[in-house]
């Protein structure tokens, strides 16, 4: 495969620059468009390193856009009409985000990151190990490191600002933030998009074992599905073929990134070292995997 050249960051100068996170930079447009570019930088332990993980955002961008369309059935998402030629001046700037760049609608973000875990692992792990519950939710007793749960659990989050931790928060404070009946539509259809989209992963070898969803309303305060979706990035993909309970599986993600950094004599404070080559590569070709399995 040939890895296509890197984009670490957008550098438009014909629309206003409205956030820059950790991977995406956000253009305004108008009063209800905004253009969406997903580069290829990389966040590990929250610090963005200063290396690039070569055609990542490509991936991402892709693998979003697969599940926008596979998932729209079961809600609006924030997808337009209009393409990058219709926006920007340049020629130019059209071919260099063409893959990455994306027009999306303007709507309301909700303040709560909708995370939903079908297996027994990471930070869900660690609670469980010491409470018996994932998020205040009792779990049955006895379950492994990466156990399939009974059934999926939501445990939303608050939004961190970049360079901070996201708050794991429980229903209860959902509701407080978002009122009852918009809690439970997050939470109702966090549940249906994840069990949908598990069951599909599943029958191309890959488990999805937990995931992130955020979400948005319109004017007329209908939710739509927003950011990313069921990315290497948003969510923990794991092979099916070499997952064993009792262990913790290799994800398709920067995973091999994290591992390099752990070797190194670093405080996981900004800045971020440097990535050899090999370790950029070997992550990207990651990323490539999974977006080939997903999509055949």
């Amino acid at each position: 495969m040939t890895i296509p050249a890197s984009l670490l960051d957008a550098n438009l100068n014909s629309l206003p620059l409205i956030h820059k996170g950790k991977v995406r930079d956000i253009y305004d447009i108008d009063d209800k468009h905004m253009l969406i570019v997903t580069t290829d930088r990389l966040s590990a332990f929250d610090v963005i390193l200063p290396d690039p993980i070569p055609g990542k955002g490509i991936v991402l961008n892709e693998v979003s856009d697969f599940w926008f369309k596979k998932l729209g059935h079961l809600i609006p998402n924030q997808l337009s009409d209009l393409t990058l030629d219709k926006v920007l001046d340049s020629a130019e700037d059209c071919q260099r985000l063409e893959k990455r760049g994306i027009i999306v609608k303007k709507l309301k973000p909700l303040p709560i990151e909708a995370i939903v875990r079908g297996y027994l692992i990471g930070s869900g792990w660690k609670d469980y190990q010491r409470s018996g519950k994932v998020c205040g939710i009792q779990l049955p007793e006895n379950l492994q490191q990466a156990s399939q749960l009974p059934e999926a659990i939501f445990t939303p989050s608050t939004k961190a600002a970049v360079g901070d931790h996201d708050e794991n928060i429980s229903y209860e404070k959902t509701v407080d933030l978002l009122g009852e009946d918009l809690a439970k539509q997050v939470r109702d259809i966090s549940l249906t998009l994840y069990t949908t989209a598990a069951k599909y992963a599943l029958e191309r070898d890959i488990i999805i074992a937990d995931t992130k969803f955020e979400f948005g309303l319109d004017d007329n305060g209908v939710l739509h599905l927003i950011d990313e979706v069921l990315t290497p990035d948003s969510s923990r993909f794991w092979d099916a073929n070499e997952y064993k309970v009792g262990t913790s599986p290799a994800s398709y993600d920067k995973q091999i990134v994290r591992d390099y950094l752990e070797t190194l004599d670093w405080d996981k404070t900004d800045p971020g070292p440097a990535l050899s080559t090999d370790v950029a590569e070997k992550t990207a070709l990651k990323y490539q995997e999974a977006f080939n399995k997903l999509t055949n």
